[in-house]
């Protein structure tokens, strides 16, 4: 959907890397610029590594990418990235403030050259602030490591970095939307994107039940705060979660599980009834998942359409789902892997005496 579209990755560690790949995903043209020693940070986050050498951070968000490696301190480098900057249409870059303009490479200078490039900034903490955006500060510092852990427990962060996977993920959807408008105006933008303000706006109805009640939202562990039940069993033999969204699934699961007092409540019938008894329900619900296996459970509870899901290792789940070892999991967007993630360098050649023009080359080349 993508093709042609010239995307300069002046980005490294997550939050970028992952938003240019969803854009090459998607058929853009992505050339990667890392430092000549070592490369992008992530190269050398490992073990994992890979039989190249190459680390499975790495590897996780950089397919579908050229990599080139140039010095921004060297004018002959410089000139190179200016010239491929001056021809893209989309620029993305997370380094801090001021990192670019000091050797001439700001946004300011290309979108006055060029009013149709769209830049996109990805920060910590916004433009104006000097501190380095690492997930899991932001995770603590945006409220999702005070509601995530055990109610007793201490705050927890979540186990994959989803503060810099959003950011990046609302990167890409802002370069989109500045694609349409700019098809129709002609006009690039200038994009900003935080890993703090995506955060924060990830809280969504956590957020929303704080601003209404004004009280301060609390750790439920893996229960739902709005909804009874919602949250993790265990059966016989491993755990399983049940996710009671509406009344009629409430039924639904209380006669599955042959539960006849709960069913018979009337005061049970609604969620506000349910929420007012989260620990008579969770009790008697807990006590009748132990007499069965999870196998059993999962097909009790699909015949009668109450949602539940086994606990799956990363492994399991895997296993159902396109990956491979070097070009990671399968796009989750309406895209392809068309390149395997780039060796340091391993299109520099090619890019210096090419340009743009090197992608033309590829696909001729087939």
């Amino acid at each position: 959907m993508l093709d042609g579209t010239r995307v300069l990755d002046l980005t490294r560690v997550l939050a970028g890397p992952l938003c240019t790949m969803m854009l090459g995903d998607l058929g853009a043209d992505v050339i990667k610029v890392e430092k000549p020693s070592g490369g992008d940070e992530t190269r050398g986050w490992g073990p994992p590594f890979d039989d190249r050498g190459e680390s499975a951070y790495f590897l996780s968000v950089n397919r579908n990418k050229l990599s080139l490696a140039a010095d921004f301190e060297t004018p002959r480098d410089r000139q190179l990235i200016e010239r491929l900057a001056t021809e893209a249409d989309v620029v993305v870059e997370n380094y801090r403030s001021g990192t670019l303009e000091r050797r001439s490479l700001g946004a300011q200078r290309f979108r006055s050259r060029n009013m149709a490039l769209i830049w996109c900034t990805i920060t910590g903490f916004g433009p104006d602030s000097e501190r380095p955006g690492y997930d899991y500060v932001v995770q603590a510092e945006r409220g999702w490591m005070a509601i995530t852990g055990e109610r007793n427990g201490p705050p927890m962060k979540s186990g994959v970095a989803l503060a810099d996977v959003i950011a990046g993920k609302d990167a890409a959807i802002a370069i989109l939307a500045a694609l349409v408008a700019r098809a129709a105006t002609g006009r690039g933008r200038d994009l900003s994107i935080s890993l703090a303000r995506s955060t924060a706006a990830a809280l969504v109805n956590v957020a929303q039940n704080a601003l209404i009640t004004g009280e301060d939202a609390p750790r439920w562990g893996n229960a739902h705060p709005n909804l009874v039940p919602y949250e993790l069993f265990d059966a016989a033999d491993r755990p399983i979660v049940i996710a009671v969204g509406t009344d009629a699934q409430w039924t639904a699961c209380v006669r599955a599980l042959d539960l006849g007092s709960l069913a018979a409540d009337a005061a049970l019938a609604t969620n506000a009834g349910r929420l007012a008894q989260r620990q008579r329900v969770v009790t008697e619900i807990s006590a009748r998942m132990r007499e069965r296996t999870a196998a059993e459970w999962t097909r009790i509870l699909d015949s009668a359409g109450v949602p539940n899901g086994l606990v799956k290792s990363v492994l399991e789940t895997l296993r159902e789902e396109p990956s491979s070892p070097l070009t990671g999991v399968a796009p989750s967007v309406p895209g392809s892997v068309r390149l395997p993630p780039p060796r340091l360098d391993e299109h520099g050649a090619l890019i210096r005496e090419l340009g743009w023009n090197v992608f033309m080359r590829m696909r001729n080349e087939g």
